[in-house]
């Protein structure tokens, strides 16, 4: 991957190292190179290694903080269901420049309405190799980015295996964007 400009952070980070999903804190006046800023959240690299850094801390990067996603009030179940979508499409490996939707990791998502009108989200997801240090990272950022949405009450993200991820569960787009087509 490379470096689109080089940033120094202006308090300490907390971020994860890819692949292993190992926590870190780097520390603030560190530099970083920054590679990915897609879906609020950005990869760096630091002292030879690769980093996650969540997009609650884009300040310590200098830049703005994605915004919370809105609905119209009394919004229908499929804008509920469609923003849904939306946000996990916000969500990439941070290896890969494509988001999970695209590369086929989401293998359902399920959104139920209660009798108060809140909603729970039931999701299973895999990721492209069973041994990916980053699964609980990504798991995590798609609960979180899911909870954001209006009405949203409960969210359970899974990470399942069964059926094995394989490149034909990409998008066209996504294949092409990745010669694997």
């Amino acid at each position: 991957m490379q470096v689109q400009e080089m940033i120094k952070l202006s308090r300490d980070c907390p971020a994860v190292a890819v692949p292993a999903g190992q926590r870190v804190m780097i520390g603030e006046g560190g530099e970083v190179g920054l590679v990915q800023a897609l879906g609020g959240s950005y990869t760096v690299t630091a002292e030879g290694r690769m980093f996650r850094i969540d997009a609650k801390d884009a300040d310590a990067l200098g830049k703005e903080p994605t915004p919370r996603p809105e609905l119209p009030e009394n919004a229908s179940d499929e804008e509920v269901e469609k923003l849904i979508w939306d946000q996990m499409r916000g969500c990439y490996d941070p290896e890969i420049p494509i988001n999970i939707v695209d590369l086929g990791l989401i293998y359902r998502c399920e959104v139920e309405r209660n009798e108060a009108g809140g909603r729970s989200v039931h999701i299973d997801m895999t990721l492209t190799a069973p041994g990916c240090g980053m699964g609980n990272v990504i798991a995590t950022d798609v609960w979180q980015r899911v909870m954001e949405v209006p009405t949203v009450e409960e969210a359970t993200v899974e990470v399942v295996f069964d059926p094995p991820w394989d490149a034909s569960r990409m998008t066209e787009a996504a294949r092409l964007q990745t010669g694997m087509f």
